[in-house]
């Protein structure tokens, strides 16, 4: 398990899991508001090089989320997106998460999950993303939820 500032990270089955646990200085209801409010998700979603430009969510069972990041060296767009599966507000949130492919269709879905825990007056963030078809695919999305998490931490700051 590697050690990331306050984030545990840990890849399992075969390394195509990637578990994440930070804590952030924030209270609850403000962490789960930055995963769900997409004014919120502007301001950190996505890695340093790649911020979000583009985020809606309908946050409830069923509903669909989506968003486009930047590269802020060449311009290209990387859209992606899913549904919701569970929501429990400051709680919990299970959802896909599929990149669009060239022809604007779904690419192969992971299953997101996030709980969100008090930890005196601050928050316990778990997260899991499975299945990668590759640990290279998990490795790519470590780096790259570490990297928006940083800047979450900052923003909660």
């Amino acid at each position: 398990m590697a050690q990331n500032n306050n984030a545990e990270i840990a890849n399992t089955a075969a390394g195509r899991v990637l578990t994440i646990n930070r804590v952030f200085n924030a209270p609850r209801p403000l962490v789960y508001k930055a995963f769900t409010d997409p004014k919120r998700m502007l301001q950190w979603m996505g890695p340093r090089d790649y911020p979000a430009s583009f985020a809606e969510a309908d946050v409830r069972p069923g509903g669909k989320w989506r968003a486009c990041l930047d590269s802020e060296a060449s311009g290209e767009e990387l859209w992606h997106g899913g549904i919701y599966y569970e929501v429990v507000p400051n709680e919990r949130l299970v959802f896909t998460f599929a990149w669009d492919q060239e022809d604007g269709k779904a690419g192969r879905e992971t299953l997101v999950t996030i709980n969100f825990d008090d930890l005196d007056g601050k928050t316990r963030m778990q997260f899991q993303q499975s299945e990668f078809e590759t640990v290279d695919d998990c490795d790519g999305h470590r780096m790259g939820w570490n990297s928006a998490f940083d800047r979450l931490e900052e923003l909660l700051a």
